[in-house]
């Protein structure tokens, strides 16, 4: 086996949208990848220092997307420009927002699934960014990525990974098997 050292490549990682507003209400969203399951209805987010954790020293509540791959070159341009440095950051993308029902946070339209998040508290919080945990408050899924049980369908969405090796997007394939019970074979 090649050694490669410490690096943080856990696969796969999210491309998280991160939904904030303003101290002018306006509304700003930024790309994360560090970032998953804390307990069983909290996140986890890893957090550097950006206009989204301006926005949070305000309000604690955000919206959290699922990239896509119809969405993928707006995400990556969320994470790669700030909108500290171009207000009109937002315009660009051209998505819509529409204040998220239960949080004081913007929802984006066009993405498939949107978590509604409250931050409980931030870990290791230093100028340079904190690991955020949060509430899911609540989960919104567009009806038209839900499957014929009624929850979100994740084939549907499209939804892609980060792949840290090689820097690029890759889009999530198909199910191959049925967690909690495929293994039972082997009892």
């Amino acid at each position: 086996m090649k050694s490669f050292g410490s690096k943080p490549w856990m696969l796969p990682q999210p491309v998280l949208i991160i939904g904030t507003y303003d101290s002018e209400g306006r509304p700003n969203a930024m790309n994360a990848a560090w970032g998953g399951t804390w307990d069983m209805k909290e996140i986890v987010i890893s957090m550097g220092s950006h206009a989204t954790t301006d926005n949070l020293a305000v309000n604690s509540e955000f919206t959290v997307a699922f990239a896509t791959r119809e969405t993928m070159v707006a995400s990556d341009f969320v994470g790669i420009v700030s909108a500290k440095n171009d207000p009109d950051k937002m315009t660009k993308t051209g998505w819509t927002a529409e204040k998220a029902p239960n949080v004081n946070a913007p929802l984006f339209t066009c993405f498939p699934m949107t978590m509604e998040c409250r931050i409980t508290r931030k870990i290791d919080e230093e100028k340079t960014g904190y690991c955020l945990v949060a509430d899911v408050v609540n989960i919104l899924c567009d009806e038209r990525y839900l499957a014929e049980d009624g929850n979100p369908d994740v084939e549907k969405m499209q939804v892609i990974t980060y792949d840290p090796v090689h820097h690029t997007y890759i889009e999530l394939g198909h199910t191959v098997g049925n967690a909690f019970h495929d293994g039972a074979q082997l009892k």
